[in-house]
């Protein structure tokens, strides 16, 4: 059951819509279902068609009357005196009896303090149902001895009561708001998107390009820069005194009003955390303490998927070892830069994944939200590891990709369950969501690697050394290893490892001891990805030791030529024909 305060000007223009047939015809036997006591006033829903109007007018009047008095003794207009609650049932609940929904309206007008029980002074409201699925509650909010309602915070608190209701009527129970939620788009807005044949209306648009361009960008100017080569018009408000920067409004290309003039929303109205003192702490030039050695090298192709896929371990554990109240902050801040991660991603990724991983990051959105304000520093590293797909190649290599992705779906299913513990409802709800399309982009990624692996399945006498080799290293996980669909691939990587200079007991020791392998569903799936990633470690140190001799090698070649010296090829060194140490 879901309600939707909010407030205007009108009565008799909400009035007429309540009764009226609806934007698409949708409105159905439009009656009142409960009021206030008010003798002698008709239900414009049961009169004549020629009394129709008239009904609606008095109506109107009826309620604004204590507003009337209030104006008259105050002198001036009271804005948005016109309190509106929506109420409706999830798809797939119960019908609700026109007794059964009057109870409801009843109990909201209560829970908000429009019209408490036994409050003979309280609000003039109504309640109309012109569908099976909702009512709308309307009530002008001020009082019959001429004061305000004391409403605050009505909209939560007529989510509280939503449910209680829930529960005591068998009705869908629906996750709690915590005020955290972007405001959702308006009926015009709506009705202007379905005209004009687009997917989403104007806010929502911007909403997704100001998150994909906030995790690009590194600085404000870099964020306002992207957003200007996305085509949207960028309007910043500046300060009366300073001529600063205080805040931004954005519009789409398209979107306009009757003049011809764009149509702007602020950063806050699009989301919270898009508002411009928001997005300048995430900006904050702070490096994390003890981290900075985990920038990637320059001669390291393939490194941007693997220093992801790291920095989403290390968050990983940090996440599910996080004390609860004390490491809040920090996590929140993983989980922003987390968001950032997906939409950068998503950007960088084969054109196959790009999708469902644009839609992971979407919906990611709305779990990276909450009330616990993130303390970004902590999270610098995941950060930079989350914006390098954008600057650095990938490489050739898709199986560091699927690695990476591994990774990052164990990561969001822990944030998932550090939501749940804190009662998050609405951000556990959101990162289940989002599991399922990072899920499915995983599964996209790593199949054509598993597909080659499996291809290429050493000898029958080779796997029956690599299956002992697993029964002594891990007694506990081999038979679930051993029968895994994905053990042909497994031993391929542990042959390809083997060749790399990795010992295949040690490795597999070492890899067996994460957490994730007790609770994978596919064990020897989950070495496949940690193995390929040691295995190519392990490869990309064998090239920077070999360029490191080389480079000795040739300095002093490179100074006589600088001298005028003839160049006389290096001679070889000891240090040429050592093997790396195993």
């Amino acid at each position: 059951m879901v309600p939707d305060v909010s407030t205007g000007n009108r009565s008799r223009g909400l009035l007429s819509y309540l009764y009226g047939p609806g934007r698409r015809n949708e409105h159905t036997d439009p009656h009142l279902v409960a009021a206030f006591s008010m003798p002698g006033i008709n239900d414009p829903g049961r009169v004549a068609l020629d009394q129709h109007h008239t009904a609606l007018t008095e109506l109107a009047d009826y309620l604004d009357q204590p507003v009337k008095l209030r104006e008259q003794r105050l002198g001036k207009k009271i804005p948005k005196h016109v309190w509106h609650c929506p109420v409706r049932t999830a798809p797939g609940d119960r019908y609700l009896t026109d007794e059964e929904w009057a109870e409801v309206a009843r109990r909201i007008v209560h829970a908000t303090g429009i019209a408490e029980h036994g409050d003979d002074a309280a609000c003039r409201w109504i309640a109309v149902r012109h569908a099976d699925d909702h009512i709308h509650i309307m009530a002008t909010s001020v009082r019959e001895d001429g004061r305000r309602p004391r409403n605050k915070a009505d909209g939560r608190r007529a989510q509280g009561e939503c449910r209680k209701i829930e529960a005591e009527l068998g009705l869908r129970r629906l996750k709690s708001g915590d005020a955290t939620a972007p405001k959702t788009p308006t009926g015009a807005e709506v009705s202007k998107a379905e005209r004009q044949v687009r997917k989403n209306t104007a806010r929502v648009w911007l909403r997704e390009h100001a998150y994909t361009a906030a995790a690009a960008a590194r600085d404000e100017d870099d964020y306002f820069a992207v957003l200007t080569a996305l085509g949207i018009h960028v309007r910043p408000r500046l300060g009366p005194v300073t001529g600063e920067v205080t805040g931004y409004s954005l519009a789409a290309p398209d979107d306009t009003d009757a003049k011809g003039e764009p149509l702007f929303y602020s950063g806050s109205t699009l989301a919270p955390d898009l508002s411009l003192n928001r997005l300048r702490e995430r900006f904050l030039p702070t490096e994390e303490p003890g981290r900075e050695h985990l920038a990637p090298a320059r001669n390291e192709v393939s490194s941007t998927w693997r220093r992801a896929d790291k920095e989403l371990r290390i968050a990983y554990t940090f996440v599910t070892t996080a004390t609860a109240g004390a490491d809040d902050a920090q996590v929140q801040a993983q989980a922003a830069a987390f968001a950032e991660l997906l939409h950068n991603t998503a950007a960088a990724a084969p054109r196959q994944l790009r999708a469902e991983l644009r839609a992971a990051a979407t919906a990611f959105n709305r779990a990276n939200r909450s009330a616990v304000r993130a303390e970004h520093r902590t999270a610098h590293a995941l950060r930079q590891a989350g914006r390098a797909p954008l600057t650095t190649s990938g490489g050739k290599d898709d199986s560091l990709l699927a690695v990476a992705l591994v990774s990052a779906v164990y990561l969001l299913i822990a944030l998932g369950e550090w939501h749940a513990q804190r009662g998050h409802q609405q951000q556990a709800a959101a990162a289940q969501q989002a599991l399922t399309h990072l899920r499915t982009a995983q599964q996209q990624a790593v199949r054509p690697v598993l597909a080659q692996l499996t291809s290429r399945t050493p000898s029958p006498q080779a796997q029956h050394r690599l299956a002992a080799t697993v029964r002594a290293t891990v007694p506990d996980h081999a038979e679930r290893i051993l029968t895994d669909p994905a053990w042909p691939a497994l031993a391929t990587a542990l042959a390809q490892a083997e060749s790399a200079g990795l010992r295949p007991r040690r490795a597999l020791a070492d890899l067996a001891g994460q957490r994730e392998l007790n609770t994978a569903d596919h064990p020897a799936e989950v070495l496949v990805w940690r193995l390929r990633n040691a295995t190519a470690e392990r490869v990309d140190r064998r090239a920077r030791s070999a360029a490191t001799r080389s480079a000795e090698g040739i300095r002093p070649q490179t100074k006589q030529r600088a001298s005028g010296t003839p160049a006389v090829p290096p001679q070889p060194t000891e240090g040429h024909r050592q093997q790396p140490t195993r």
